[in-house]
């Protein structure tokens, strides 16, 4: 009997898993068809040969199929997770892959890829991924509604819930961190795989015996490992911007599902967040368009000062995984102060960083 249980888990994973390498040859062949490919023509593709994108078509196939199968007999049917919540992901998750695919085919301008995400994250809210509370870190309860700093649904903005506004501004944030992160071969891919299987983890803690919360973050890690094995350096086919905003979506989405983890997911994307932030602030300070791709990210910095290209994608994995999974060992208040932590962690990476480049370019 407690084999079976585990089975609930473990069957999902490997599902997605086969079907993402059974798919992603597959989507990669369509790629070449359609003539769906990045070509090394900006300083800022590392790659020397022609590769194909659409790779999100295969994590968001490998993903669908699975949930389907697992919502069909039952491993979802927990009685937290709705079935709004879980029709919300599909369809989000739909738009992103729909306009990822025509951004990726048709190099759509900034404002008209900028409307799928924003009516994904529209659609996600409508249906039920909103946080309803912030925990208070710093007191005693029983239970995260006893230690509730305030209601977002006791607070209103011209008939928009704050909560909806906080969760539409989350989700949104989230696709973009995962969207300007995808600069290396895997780095997406893996970080995502790597906040998933936490996500999971977190999940066990929080929700019911056999949640589907935790079988909804095991199939999106499986999907995304078995892309993965395309996806290492060196890449034989890209996310794409369909890929690459889907997982900050699930990372977000799945988040706030399993319970209003928003710290935990700060905590596992605290890096790439910030360090898009930081790019954000100089783009505007030195009048660039924000959506205007350069160099200047942690990770070319990273590489610009020697570091090869796996080194760079494996450090960035293990500051991933070292601060997502203190995330599991820290009560509330203490994860407050992890984030303060992992903030100053940033800043003296990206100071060094800049310095060092300063000296070694010196004329």
């Amino acid at each position: 009997m407690l084999i079976s249980k585990y089975l609930i888990y473990f069957l999902p994973f490997i599902l997605s898993f086969v079907l993402a390498l059974v798919l992603t040859p597959l989507v990669r062949k369509l790629a070449f068809k359609k003539n769906i490919l990045d070509l090394p023509d900006t300083d800022r593709k590392l790659h020397k040969n022609s590769t194909p994108l659409l790779g999100g078509l295969a994590v968001f196939a490998s993903f669908l199929i699975t949930l389907i199968v697992a919502w069909l007999v039952g491993w979802l049917n927990d009685g937290i997770i709705k079935s709004a919540q879980i029709l919300a992901l599909v369809a989000g998750g739909s738009i992103l892959i729909i306009g990822g695919f025509l951004d990726d085919k048709y190099k759509l301008k900034p404002w008209q890829s900028f409307l799928f995400p924003v009516v994904a994250v529209i659609v996600a809210v409508v249906l039920g991924i909103v946080v309803k509370y912030i925990t208070n870190p710093f007191i005693a309860g029983t239970g995260p509604y006893g230690r509730a700093l305030f209601y977002f649904d006791w607070l209103n903005l011209n008939f928009i819930s704050l909560g909806v506004l906080f969760s539409f501004c989350w989700l949104l944030g989230m696709i973009y961190t995962t969207k300007f992160l995808d600069g290396l071969d895997g780095l997406v891919s893996g970080i995502g795989a790597i906040g998933a299987l936490i996500l999971f983890v977190v999940s066990l803690f929080w929700d019911v015996p056999l949640s589907g919360t935790s079988v909804l973050c095991l199939i999106l890690a499986g999907a995304l490992l078995g892309f993965l094995r395309y996806n290492f350096y060196p890449a034989q086919i890209f996310l794409g911007e369909g890929g690459a905003t889907f997982i900050g979506f699930m990372l977000g989405a799945l988040a706030i599902i399993s319970g209003g983890k928003i710290a935990t997911a700060l905590l596992i994307m605290g890096i790439p967040i910030l360090d898009v932030v930081f790019v954000i602030l100089r783009r505007i300070f030195s009048g660039q368009p924000i959506y205007q791709g350069d160099r200047q990210h942690l990770h070319f910095r990273l590489l610009d000062l020697g570091l090869s290209h796996k080194r760079v994608v494996l450090a960035l994995y293990l500051l991933t995984l070292i601060f997502g999974v203190s995330a599991l060992f820290l009560q509330s208040q203490d994860k407050v102060l992890a984030l303060g932590l992992l903030f100053c962690v940033m800043i003296i990476l990206v100071g060094a960083l800049v310095l060092v480049y300063k000296k070694r370019h010196a004329p």
